[in-house]
């Protein structure tokens, strides 16, 4: 059910949580996030302004993927879709709520903390659910126990989630987004201070990607002149591991006895998640060698390619 929102929310990997109270101040905003990299906004139905800002957003920036929060009521909810949200979000499971927005055919991301929740969203056939408030009912570790029971759902934790903590939220592989509110802090959208809002956006952004230097992968003519290189690394104290198609020294340096990817060879990153950070990355004009992707058994991307290279070496995405 809306499976192309929720895999758009999931690229996007971040929904802020937008408390504004003058929507004057709306599409200024909206724009600042967009050039921080964050096209998406959940605008909360805490202030008399959420749907006058959510009308704006939809109209002046239509690559803002715009949802309504806090809807802990029907009429907020019929609001918010007049208004153009995409998407409702909700503390808490409201049965009214929720089964108005199954009706009228609008995604809806009600609230859990507890095993029943959960159960009361199965049976309406929702698959994706807001963990709040994430860190006081149990954070990650909570994250991993549901995971036993209900193998097939996600969530979207909110709930005391800063720049320090977002990384161990995203590499959980049920949590669909991450929600929270230190990039939009309603000081700075009262001062305007776009530029300052851009640039939490975007360490927000970056920080989501898990990226870490994995290896430096070295093309050789052939076996022999693999052989001599990985001697060379062995006279500077690097132990070598050989595998079926290549050989690592310290796990760092990659030897491979062909040229493969890269005129050079190539450098391996790990991320949290390889769909994900394709779409980050994509947005600085890297696209995917489609030849290269291996997914595991649930259909994810483990290993790929980047098409483009620098300096002579390809870039090698692995899954962390």
């Amino acid at each position: 059910m809306h499976e192309a929102l929720f895999e758009q929310i999931h690229k996007i990997g971040l929904v802020p949580v937008v408390k504004i109270d003058d929507a004057g101040k709306a599409v200024g905003l909206a724009k600042a996030m967009v050039k921080g990299g964050l096209p998406c906004a959940e605008v909360t139905f805490r202030t008399a302004a959420a749907e006058e800002a959510i009308k704006q957003i939809t109209a002046a920036v239509p690559e803002m993927l715009v949802g309504a929060g806090t809807v802990t009521n029907l009429d907020f909810a019929k609001k918010a879709v007049a208004a153009g949200a995409k998407f409702i979000v909700s503390p808490g499971f409201n049965p009214t709520v929720v089964d108005w927005c199954l009706e009228n055919n609008v995604p809806i991301v009600p609230g859990v903390c507890t095993p029943s929740d959960i159960e009361a969203g199965l049976s309406r056939g929702l698959s994706t659910l807001k963990f709040f408030p994430a860190e006081v009912s149990g954070g990650v570790e909570m994250l991993k126990n549901l995971a036993g029971p209900f193998p097939n759902l996600m969530f979207m934790p909110t709930g005391g989630i800063s720049l320090a903590n977002l990384a161990s939220y995203a590499k959980q592989p049920n949590v669909l987004a991450v929600g929270g509110s230190w990039m939009v802090k309603p000081e700075l959208i009262e001062a305007e201070n776009w530029d300052a809002i851009s640039a939490l956006c975007s360490e927000a952004v970056v920080t989501l990607q898990g990226l870490e230097f994995a290896h430096l992968g070295i093309n050789n003519e052939n076996a022999a002149e693999a052989e001599k290189t990985i001697a060379a690394l062995e006279a500077f104290g690097m132990v070598k591991k050989v595998g079926n198609s290549s050989t690592f020294l310290n796990t760092t340096i990659e030897v491979l006895p062909k040229m493969y990817y890269g005129r050079l060879g190539h450098l391996g990153f790990k991320c949290f998640d390889i769909e994900r950070t394709l779409a980050y990355l994509g947005r600085h004009g890297f696209t995917v060698n489609e030849e290269t992707i291996t997914r595991d058994a649930k259909g994810k991307i483990k290993v790929c390619y980047i098409q483009q290279e620098f300096s002579g070496f390809a870039v090698h995405l692995i899954k962390a």
